[in-house]
């Protein structure tokens, strides 16, 4: 399957670094939202795998997948497969963000809008 971007080669240590970072902001986004009394989501995370349980009974997955280097999101909408490239997440289908995608994937899931942001790199 092509990607309509050029993925960036990534080591596996790489790969492990840049999606905790990414699974721990995602959950201290939602830890930060319960704290404000913004949204009830759960979060439960397992390894590389960290749900997001709204309060209608619906899930967002997020899931790494070492193997093949990617990131994949399940919603109601959907699954989608990321790929890293030039420090961003893309859709291997259509090339949209990661971060765009789980926001308005979460807003839909919530009945309000949510957004999230990519961890800050150093």
């Amino acid at each position: 399957m092509t990607t309509p971007f050029e993925p960036t080669p990534l080591g596996d240590s790489e790969y492990h670094a840049i999606t905790s970072a990414m699974l721990s902001r995602i959950e201290a986004t939602v830890d930060q939202w319960l704290q404000d009394d913004v949204v009830d989501i759960d979060t439960h995370r397992t390894g590389g795998l960290l749900e997001l349980g709204f309060p209608n009974g619906s899930k967002l997955v997020i899931n790494t997948q070492p193997p093949l280097h990617e990131l994949w999101l399940a919603a109601r909408s959907g699954g989608f497969h990321y790929k890293y490239s030039q420090g961003r997440w893309l859709d291997t289908r259509d090339g949209r963000e990661f971060f765009a995608a789980l926001s308005a994937c979460a807003s839909e899931q919530a009945g309000k809008a949510l957004s999230f942001a990519p961890p800050v790199s150093a």
